[in-house]
């Protein structure tokens, strides 16, 4: 019979705290760039979760059609004390990607992208390929 966790995912993680007990923030990578796309007239708007990092720690990349989006961050918490001695140090690096196939056809100019409060927002235009003229006859009389 299964029943309901009141523990989340890991029991172990949450009893322990880790990892907020030992880096000051969670990481839960369950959590990571959880994306919403909406479909408007004009294109699509895409909404990313990036919580804890920095705008300049965010990068997008277009190519060969595919739009990926890069999050990196690292974090060093040193505490020393009155000596100068160490008592705690920490270092948490990560990263983390999604990539997402928005056609040929759309180029870099054409993505409008903001980045505000630890959320990733960007405006994709739908662009349908050239429509390539099917040659037609020339009816001939006579």
């Amino acid at each position: 019979m299964l029943m309901p966790s009141i523990f989340g995912e890991n029991f172990m993680d949450d009893f322990f705290g880790f990892p907020e007990r030992y880096f000051g923030r969670s990481f839960n990578t369950n959590r990571m760039m959880q994306t919403d796309v909406a479909e408007t007239d004009d294109g699509y708007e895409v909404t990313m979760d990036l919580p804890g990092f920095k705008k300049e720690d965010v990068k997008a990349e277009l190519k060969n059609g595919y739009l990926t989006i890069t999050a990196n961050t690292n974090t060093n918490n040193d505490e020393k004390d009155k000596n100068g001695k160490y008592i705690r140090r920490e270092r948490y690096s990560g990263t983390c990607s999604r990539s997402f196939y928005v056609g040929e056809n759309v180029t870099q100019e054409d993505i409008k992208a903001r980045f505000e409060n630890g959320t990733l927002k960007l405006d994709i235009p739908k662009k349908e390929k050239p429509k390539v003229e099917e040659s037609k006859w020339i009816s001939i009389e006579g």
